[in-house]
C-alpha cells in the first residue's frame, strides 16, 4: 500500500495534468511507469489501485439523455479483474474491401492524440495501423469513417478493460442507457477528495500541536482521527 506521503505528490503533480497524464501518475502509485502498456492493461492495474485504495464498489452518475433524469449507479470493481485480459497486442478488421492490422492503443497513443484534438483519431489510427490494405493492395489511404468505427469497436471487444460499461434502465422513463466507467476520472476524483480532506486534517493538528506535515502523516489514520477529536472537544 503506498503511504499518504506518496499520494499526495501523485496528486499534486496532477492538479494540472490532462486525463493521460493523471493516468500515468495513477498507473505509477500501481509499480508500472511504462505509457506502452495497452490502454486496458493499464487499467486493469488502475481498477486493482482503486481497490487497494478506496474499496471494491465505487459510485457512478448517470443523466438519461431522453429524459434528464439523474442516478446513481454502483459497480463492483471485481467485475473487470474477472474478466480474462487481452490476449494479443494485435488484430485484424475486413470491411467494405479494406482490411487492416493494427495494435492496441498504449498511453503514449492517447498523449499523442491529445495533442490535436481535432485530428485525435486520425493520429491513433496512423499510430497504431500496422497494415492497411483496399482491395488485397497495400494503400496510404485512410479508411473510411465507417470502417475506422468497426476498428474502435474491435479494439474495444479485444481489450475489455479500457471500455467498460454498465447498463442502466432510466428509472423514470424506462430507456435502456448505458453508463461508462471511466476508471481515470473516478479515481482521481476520488484521490482528490482525499486529498484535500487528509490537507484539512494537516492544517488543524499542525495548528493545534505545532506538527510538521511529515509528523502528521507518519500518524495511522486511526490516531489522526482521534487527535482530531481530541482538538474539537478542546
Amino acid at each position: 500500500m503506498r503511504g499518504p506521503a506518496e499520494l499526495l505528490a501523485t496528486w499534486e503533480a496532477g492538479l494540472a495534468a490532462g486525463p493521460v497524464r493523471r493516468a500515468l501518475l495513477l498507473q505509477a502509485l500501481a509499480g508500472e511507469r511504462s505509457a506502452e502498456l495497452a490502454v486496458g492493461a493499464r487499467d486493469r492495474l488502475l481498477f486493482e489501485l482503486r481497490r487497494a485504495l478506496f474499496g471494491e464498489r465505487l459510485t457512478g452518475r448517470l443523466a438519461c439523455p431522453a429524459c434528464g433524469t439523474e442516478q446513481e449507479f454502483d459497480f463492483d470493481v471485481a467485475n473487470v479483474l474477472r474478466t480474462p485480459p487481452a490476449t494479443g497486442q494485435e488484430l485484424e478488421v475486413e470491411a467494405g474491401g479494406w482490411r487492416v492490422r493494427l495494435r492496441l492503443p498504449t498511453s503514449a497513443d492517447l498523449l499523442a492524440a491529445a495533442a490535436d484534438p481535432p485530428a485525435a483519431k486520425a493520429v491513433l489510427l496512423a499510430r497504431c495501423a500496422l497494415a492497411v490494405r483496399r482491395d488485397g493492395r497495400p494503400v496510404p489511404d485512410t479508411p473510411p469513417a465507417e470502417v475506422v468505427d468497426l476498428l474502435a469497436t474491435a479494439v474495444a471487444e479485444a481489450d475489455p478493460a479500457a471500455d467498460v460499461r454498465v447498463a442502466m434502465p432510466c428509472v423514470e422513463c424506462g430507456q435502456r442507457n448505458t453508463a461508462t466507467v471511466d476508471i481515470v476520472s473516478h479515481l482521481w476524483a476520488e484521490l482528490d477528495t482525499w486529498a484535500r480532506t487528509l490537507l484539512l486534517e494537516v492544517h488543524a493538528l499542525a495548528r493545534a500541536y505545532g506538527w510538521t506535515e511529515p509528523e502528521v502523516l507518519a500518524l495511522s489514520p486511526t490516531r489522526r482521527r482521534h487527535y482530531l477529536e481530541l482538538v474539537d472537544h478542546g
